[in-house]
């Protein structure tokens, strides 16, 4: 541990988590505007399904840890509506397991402590000719649309609504901007970009600032971190002061709200 303790901030999923600190991807921009207020910590792993989850859950995070995460954000969905292979072996989970999985997951996080927060993100689409042009090698089996694609985030959104959850609609969101496809998406077909992460961590925002959390984990409402004026800053015109660089966002290409 690095103190002073912050707010923990988990980022809990698969690869659409484990790529999200590449790239000018999510979770390094999470991290940038939650810097000096909040720790990011990246849990990510690459081809995991709401399955493999599960099973090791309680290792990610462990109930008698010393500090529970402020919030998690998780997100599974993209791996489980792979279409089931002929062999039963692969990631593919059907819809109903998934959604019990992500309430069971739900579930879990919560029960962490009683100031643990949630938001769950549903899984975006596809590019799927990108994605059927790129289908050798290790995706020489993957099957994956958005047809399918499309009922597992429903299905998910649904389940936050019944269990008040807070949740990303991430499926239908990023396809308001009609270019998402090629500004959105990488050339795998499925990860983010730069530009589609800085609209996921917009809508992630979003959520974090209307939530009618207590404490309020949204950046903004935090203090930051050693904040305080010092003598030992840049020297400020008058001769007499100095200038607190402490909340300085100029370097940032957005104005984050």
């Amino acid at each position: 541990m690095v103190g002073p303790e912050r707010p923990v901030i988990a980022l809990f999923g698969s690869s659409f988590v484990q790529y999200s600190f590449s790239n000018g991807g999510w979770g390094a921009i999470l991290a940038d505007v939650y810097a000096r207020k909040a720790d990011i910590v990246m849990r990510g792993y690459q081809g995991w399904n709401t399955r493999r989850a599960l099973e090791v859950i309680d290792k990610v995070f462990p109930k008698d840890a010393l500090a529970q995460p402020s919030l998690v954000i998780v997100y599974f969905g993209g791996n489980d509506s792979i279409e089931e292979h002929p062999s039963g072996l692969g990631p593919h989970v059907p819809l109903e397991e998934y959604v019990e999985n992500m309430r069971k997951i739900a579930n879990y996080i919560k029960s962490l402590s009683k100031k643990t927060r949630l938001i769950m993100l549903s899984c975006p689409p596809v590019n799927e000719e990108v994605l059927q042009n790129n289908k050798r090698g290790a995706l020489t089996n993957v099957t994956r649309t958005n047809e399918v694609g499309k009922r597992y985030s429903d299905a998910l959104i649904m389940m936050c609504k019944e269990m008040k959850i807070e949740a990303v609609d991430f499926f239908h969101t990023i396809q308001k901007r009609d270019d998402w496809e090629t500004t959105c998406i990488t050339r795998d077909g499925i990860h983010l970009t730069e530009e589609g992460s800085k609209l996921l961590v917009g809508e992630i925002l979003k959520v974090i600032k209307n939530a009618k959390w207590e404490p309020s984990l949204y950046w903004k409402s935090l203090p930051t971190e050693f904040g305080e004026n010092s003598d030992y800053y840049v020297v400020a015109p008058d001769g007499a002061s100095t200038i607190n660089p402490s909340d300085w966002t100029y370097h940032r290409k957005i104005r984050w709200d």
